[in-house]
C-alpha cells in the first residue's frame, strides 16, 4: 500500500518508535460571544484553530519538537457548536512516514451547564511535517499502534496518504501537460 514497512522493523536505534498514546492529547475550550459568526453559531474558522492547535500539540510532542501544519484534509463539521458550548478537541497520531505524521482530530461539544454526554461534532485529518531550527525537515519516531482501533485507523491513514500521493502527481502531471501544450496557469 505505501512504502512504510512496519514500525519495528524501520525504527531506528537513535530513535525508538512511540506508542500512539504517548501524545495523545484533549484541548478543552468554551465558547464565547466572540468565537460567533453572523448566523449566531461558532465560526468553522474557530474550530479550525483549534483542531490545528490540539494537532500541533500532539505533532509536536510525537515529534519531539517543532512540527508545521503540511496539509488539512476531510475537515467535516457535522453539527453547529453554539455559544456556552464546552468544545473538547481530542487528537492523536495515526500514523508516521520517515519526516511526516497524520494527525486524527475528533471535536466534541457539550453544554456547559448540563450533565449531557458530549455531541460529536467534527473530524479532521492533519499532516505535520517536523522540522528542525533551520526549517529543515527532521526524522520523526514511528508511531506503535496499541489498540485495534489504532492498528485500523493506521491502516486508514496509509489509504489517506496514497489517495493524497496519487491526487498531487495527477495534477503535477495535468500542469505539465498544460505546459508542454502551451497554456500558462
Amino acid at each position: 500500500m505505501t512504502d512504510q514497512a512496519p514500525a519495528a522493523a524501520t525504527e531506528s536505534p537513535d530513535i525508538p518508535g512511540k506508542p500512539i498514546a504517548a501524545s495523545r492529547t484533549t484541548l478543552s475550550h468554551i465558547m464565547t460571544h466572540n468565537d460567533t459568526n453572523l448566523l449566531g453559531t461558532v465560526h468553522g474558522g474557530v474550530i479550525m484553530k483549534l483542531v490545528d492547535d490540539a494537532a500541533g500539540a500532539v505533532a509536536g510532542r510525537h515529534s519531539g519538537g517543532p512540527a508545521v501544519t503540511a496539509s488539512m484534509d476531510e475537515m467535516a463539521f457535522l453539527e453547529p457548536v453554539r455559544v456556552g458550548d464546552l468544545v473538547h478537541v481530542k487528537a492523536q497520531v495515526n500514523w508516521t512516514g520517515r519526516t511526516s505524521m497524520e494527525v486524527g482530530v475528533r471535536v466534541l461539544a457539550e453544554r456547559w451547564n448540563e450533565s449531557a454526554p458530549a455531541t460529536h461534532v467534527g473530524s479532521a485529518y492533519l499532516v505535520f511535517a517536523a522540522v528542525d531550527a533551520d526549517g529543515k525537515p527532521r526524522r520523526v519516531p514511528q508511531v506503535i499502534p496499541d489498540t485495534e482501533q489504532d492498528k485500523r485507523r493506521y491502516q486508514e491513514a496509509q489509504i489517506r496518504r496514497t489517495h493524497r500521493l496519487a491526487r498531487r502527481r495527477a495534477i503535477m502531471e495535468l500542469r505539465q501537460k498544460r505546459a508542454a501544450e502551451g497554456f500558462e496557469d
